[in-house]
Parts: C-alpha cells; sequence; structure tokens
C-alpha cells in the first residue's frame, strides 16, 4: 500500500492488468470495424461503421458492471454518433467532477504496413498490439472505464465522473460543440479533464503533455490554363503551375531549412521553454531517432533540443495530398492547366488560429507571380493547447503514480499534433485542472502504416490513472 496517500498501488496494478487482458479480446474485435472519420468516409452517415464501433463501446460499458452509470449513445442528425457516460461520485453531490475524453473514429489505413500486419487484422506481436486506432485512441474507453471499475471493485472513492467519446477527432472534432451544448446541463463544472489521446516521449514513465500545437490547412489550387497544352509548344512561354505552387509554398517556409515566417510564430514562455530543456535531455537521440529514416537521408538538424523546439514550438508546414498530376508512368508531355496542393501548416501552442488563418490567405494571394488565379478551399484552422498550472497536490499524484508503476519520475512532453477539443474545453472550464495524456510513443506511428499499442506501457498507465483520480476525490469535495 502507498502509505502517503492510503491507496493499495499493488492491487490497482494487478486489477487493471486483469480488466485489460479481459477486455482486449473486444478490443480487438471492434479494431476490425474500417470506421474511418468524417473526412476520409464520404458514407459516414449511412454505412454504419462508426454507429457500430460506438454501439459495441457502449456494449462494453454496459457489461463492466460499473455502479451507479448512465450510458446514452447520441445518433443526432447530421452529426456522427457520441458516447456519453455519467457515474456517481463515491460521497453524491459533495464530489467534484471528473471528464474523461477520447475518441472513436480513425484515420485512413494507409499503406506500407509490414509484411503479416494490416489495419484492420489485429495482431499481437512483442506485447504490441497492430491495428489501425488501438494507439489512437480506441484504448481510451478501455482505460476510463478500467480505472472507475477498478476503484469501485476495491473499495476505494472517486469523484462524480463523466466521460465523452466523440467520432470526429480525426476530421477536426467539428460535431462535439453539437452534443457539449446538448449535454452541458448533464456535465455541469468540470474541475479535472482526463484527455487519453496524446503520446508519450518513451515507455519508461509516465508523461503529461503540456502542449499541443495548432494547425491551419487548405486545398490550394493555381490554375494558369483553361485545358492542358502541349509541353514543347508552350513551355518557356505559359508559366508552370507547379512552379508557382514552389515559389507560393517559399512564401511560408525557407526551402533550405524549412524554418517558416515570423506571421506564424510566437515567444515561447519561459517555463515551457525550460520544460522543453529537461524533456529534450531526458528523450536525447530518440528525438531524432523516432522516425524511420530511410536510407541516408538526416533530420533537419542534429541538435536535440532544437530538433524538440522545432516539433512543439515552431510552426512548420507538409505538403500532404496533391492533385492535378497524373502518374508518373502514363504521364504525357503536357502542360497541366493547374496543380492542387493541400497545405497542412501547424502552428505553435499559444497561435492565434484566425490570424494565422487571414496571413495564410494573405500571403498566398497577393502579388501571385504571373497574376496566375489562386483559389483556397477547404480553409479551416484549430487551436493549439497551453495547459494550466495544475495545483500542488495534482502534481504530487501525478509523480507519485510515475514512481510506484513506471519507477521513474513523470516528465512533461509537448506534442507537435493537435486536439483541438482541449482549448475548447479549457475556455468552457476555466476552473479545471488537465492530465493530456496517451499511449503514441516512439515507432507506435499513429496515421502512419503499423500503429501500435505498447500494451505493458497502456497497462501501466491506467494504474497511474485510476490511482490519480481515487487519490484526488478528497482535493475536489465541494
Amino acid at each position: 500500500m502507498d502509505q502517503q496517500q492510503g491507496i493499495p498501488a499493488e492491487q490497482i496494478n494487478q486489477l487493471v492488468n486483469k480488466h485489460f487482458d479481459d477486455a482486449l479480446p473486444k478490443l480487438i474485435e471492434i479494431l476490425k470495424i474500417p470506421s474511418q472519420s468524417r473526412m476520409f468516409d464520404p458514407e459516414y452517415l449511412t454505412n454504419g461503421l462508426l454507429l457500430r464501433t460506438a454501439q459495441e463501446f457502449r456494449d462494453y460499458i454496459l457489461g463492466a458492471n460499473l455502479k451507479n452509470v448512465k450510458v446514452e449513445l447520441l445518433e443526432d442528425e447530421g452529426y456522427s454518433p457520441f458516447l456519453f457516460v455519467e457515474i456517481d461520485g463515491s460521497d453524491g453531490q459533495t464530489d467534484g467532477t471528473v471528464l474523461f475524453y477520447g475518441h472513436m473514429d480513425k484515420q485512413p489505413p494507409f499503406n506500407g504496413w509490414k509484411e503479416g500486419l494490416s489495419a484492420y487484422e489485429p495482431k499481437i506481436v512483442d506485447d504490441k498490439l497492430y491495428a489501425r486506432g488501438g494507439a489512437d485512441d480506441h484504448y481510451s474507453v478501455l482505460g476510463a472505464v478500467i480505472a472507475i471499475r477498478t476503484i469501485q471493485e476495491l473499495g476505494l472513492k472517486h469523484p462524480r465522473i463523466v466521460m465523452t467519446f466523440e467520432a470526429d477527432e480525426e476530421s477536426g472534432s467539428a460535431h462535439i460543440d453539437h452534443y457539449l451544448a446538448k449535454l452541458k446541463e448533464k456535465i455541469g463544472d468540470v474541475d479535472l479533464v482526463v484527455c487519453l489521446d496524446s503520446g508519450c516521449g518513451n515507455y519508461e514513465q509516465l508523461w503529461i503533455t503540456t502542449t499541443l500545437r495548432g494547425m491551419v490547412g487548405a486545398c490550394v489550387t493555381v490554375k494558369v490554363l483553361d485545358e492542358g497544352v502541349h509541353s514543347g509548344d508552350a513551355s518557356g512561354v505559359v508559366p508552370s503551375s507547379f512552379r508557382i505552387q514552389r515559389l507560393l509554398l517559399d512564401r511560408i517556409d525557407n526551402p533550405n531549412t524549412g524554418e517558416v515566417v515570423e506571421d506564424f510564430q510566437v515567444n515561447i514562455p519561459g517555463e515551457r521553454y525550460l520544460q522543453a530543456q529537461k524533456a529534450a535531455e531526458v528523450l536525447g537521440k530518440s528525438t531524432l531517432t523516432k522516425f524511420p529514416f530511410h536510407g541516408t537521408t538526416q533530420p533537419t538538424t542534429q541538435d536535440y533540443f532544437k530538433a524538440y523546439l522545432n516539433r512543439i514550438w515552431k510552426a512548420q508546414l507538409s505538403v500532404v495530398g496533391a492533385e492535378g498530376l497524373p502518374q508518373a508512368k502514363t504521364a504525357g508531355n503536357v502542360l497541366r492547366p493547374e496543380t492542387t496542393l493541400k497545405y497542412s501548416l501547424r502552428l505553435p501552442p499559444t497561435k492565434d488560429p484566425k490570424e494565422a488563418e487571414a496571413a495564410f490567405v494573405k500571403i498566398l494571394t497577393t502579388n501571385v507571380p504571373y497574376n496566375a488565379t489562386v483559389k483556397i478551399n477547404g480553409l479551416g484552422s484549430g487551436s493549439g493547447f497551453n495547459a494550466p498550472i495544475n495545483q500542488p497536490y495534482l502534481d504530487s499524484l501525478i509523480q507519485s503514480a510515475s514512481q510506484l508503476f513506471y519507477k521513474k519520475d513523470a516528465q512533461t512532453l509537448g506534442e507537435g499534433g493537435s486536439i483541438p477539443l482541449m482549448n475548447t474545453l479549457k475556455e468552457q472550464y476555466p476552473k479545471a485542472q488537465f492530465i493530456v495524456t496517451g499511449v503514441l510513443g516512439p515507432n507506435s506511428n499513429a496515421h502512419g502504416p503499423n500503429e501500435f499499442l505498447h500494451i505493458p506501457f497502456t497497462k501501466n498507465l491506467i494504474s497511474c490513472i485510476t490511482y490519480i483520480v481515487t487519490g484526488l476525490q478528497i482535493h475536489l469535495k465541494k
């Protein structure tokens, strides 16, 4: 037993492991469902895949024998499904509220899975569960439920719990605002948000995400002709739409260094800078080696700290899609009329996304080379996240949990990706503290091929969450 908190850590770990092992076959069956997010599946409202996933998770929750629980599956017209769970606090009306968050939708399968692995045929290899969506983020439903089930079965106390599992996160969480507004009275005031959709720097300790980047994205089309023409006849007279795209890209980032212009940058807060130094020291060379570089390809920098800052606090531009380009092996000698590129511009955590949107449009549409036509479609943005400062008791619980279940100190982490909802919840619940964590560690490859869930790490993470949630119950009393 942990004497400081009076919490039976060993029993928590044993029970969490048992419940996770028992639930693993159910998770594997759910991962077989190709339930892609709205942005990637135009038939998401009619093919029933997202709904089936939500129904399977609802059935799992109902079968967990939680006490004083209410489970709702919402299927509002025009929206992806949403799971909402309420669990009364151990001491009733005097308990504060903890909100758990996760999501049930998936990215597309992508190509390049290793031999014997695939997106929708889950397989466990070396304690890693390979499948699309296991780590990002289907495990979160199991994690939240197992944590509360373990607390209840051990006769411990917990605050009032609400769980929110959306099915639109991979498409920007546009639907969750509707459901949060609808459920506002049921949710009530929130004292702590536990988000299980983030990452970890390694699989050796508890990692708490303090920052997430925002983003601006759009499809940018450059058009120079009404129809394609013979390249031998037109090149040298008609400007290439691809070359104009290159010039526009160069307005946003330096083609030699990748450094993005100041319009999209911010000053890094001093405390976050110091945290980044410590995290980079802990992560060391894994900051660079976590990515599957091909052949002799080198990272943008060999400096671990600079690389880490680049990934979490610097704006960065990626081209993630293209249209108007025929397949190389069948392409004729035609000067194409237009080129469309999908820009993905990651923003620093504290950058105003609407200001960034305006700068993005102005930079790409002002004084366009050769007066070519530029059209921007699907422009959208999302806020980053800079976590509020936790109360000392919560930081103490976090450190104790990491020491008990990982035998190492907890560490803060900045993430380069986005969880659009976090800043929304921060604004809606200004008094709430945040635990943003997850299982997306080195080589887990969310969104790409060979995504995996590190099973031993995940069990310990759920044990940490269990320990923290029961330990803070007394601190959240009204």
